[in-house]
């Protein structure tokens, strides 16, 4: 059971995004004036419709895209994020297929030449974390579609990062398989100090994981609305067949169908 009474130190941000904008080369604005404050230990989840900028807004987190506008600090450092800060889950599991379960977690310590005694102290650390240690030594041919999410998210925890970037990570999996990392997710957040920011169409998936629901608008995206995740409540299977769920649940679904209207009036 995984109880959300976790708040960021003292409410201090990780990361603040100010006036982020995005024109693509062919003229596409992708964002127009995101401001949001992320803040350390937090769970929070971006939540919007396909095309509202989620991932591009991601990407910029995780240094793989340049704002055309604004500006993203880290811990009141502009544009301050060393490597060893992110840890990225990608929607697909992107694995070597060649290589073990154990040599796919080690290729971003040995990038970082980290010594083999290191590397593999930290490599059983998140296989134990992930519930992986079994399949050390399989590859990825051998894996479920879960167990390959499961590798990958070992991967990007094993360096230490202070803050986990994950672009719609259980998209592909059926609804079984995804309800299970929904929770085993959460545990590995509950056991680490980590910022997780998670991108989602799913607003059952948003409920469930988040503290915090930021919702997006697209054409061009920003935020439309923040809601709350009562930290009290308990994220386990009661919780997803009880009223409270289920309340919460249109009401960002309510909030999300604003946001899309917005889009189509703007359009």
């Amino acid at each position: 059971m995984h109880k959300m009474t976790r708040e960021g130190k003292d409410g201090a941000a990780a990361i603040s995004l100010r006036g982020i904008a995005k024109t693509f080369e062919t003229g596409t604005r992708a964002l127009d004036g995101v401001d949001l404050r992320i803040r350390r230990g937090e769970f929070l989840s971006l939540l919007g419709p396909s095309g509202c900028g989620k991932s591009t807004l991601l990407r910029i987190l995780a240094g793989l895209e340049e704002p055309s506008q604004g500006s993203v600090t880290w811990d009141g450092e502009v544009d301050g994020a060393g490597e060893h800060d992110l840890g990225f889950v990608f929607q697909e599991p992107t694995l070597l297929p060649w290589a073990s379960v154990r040599d796919n977690i080690r290729f971003p310590l040995r990038v970082k030449n980290v010594s083999s005694r290191v590397a593999a102290e930290r490599i059983d650390e998140v296989l134990e974390l992930v519930g992986l240690d079994r399949f050390a030594d399989s590859y990825p041919h051998q894996l479920s579609g879960g167990m390959k999410m499961r590798v990958s998210i070992a991967r990007a925890l094993v360096t230490g990062p202070k803050v986990l970037l994950m672009d719609e990570p259980f998209a592909a999996l059926d609804e079984i398989t995804r309800f299970k990392l929904n929770a085993d997710l959460l545990r590995v957040w509950q056991a680490s100090e980590l910022t997780v920011v998670f991108v989602t169409h799913s607003v059952f998936e948003s409920v469930f994981l988040s503290q915090r629901i930021a919702i997006m608008r697209a054409s061009p995206g920003r935020i439309s609305d923040e809601i709350l995740i009562d930290p009290a409540h308990i994220r386990d299977e009661r919780f997803r067949t009880s009223s409270d769920y289920a309340a919460l649940c249109r009401q960002v679904s309510d909030a999300l169908h604003v946001a899309m209207i917005d889009e189509v009036i703007r359009a």
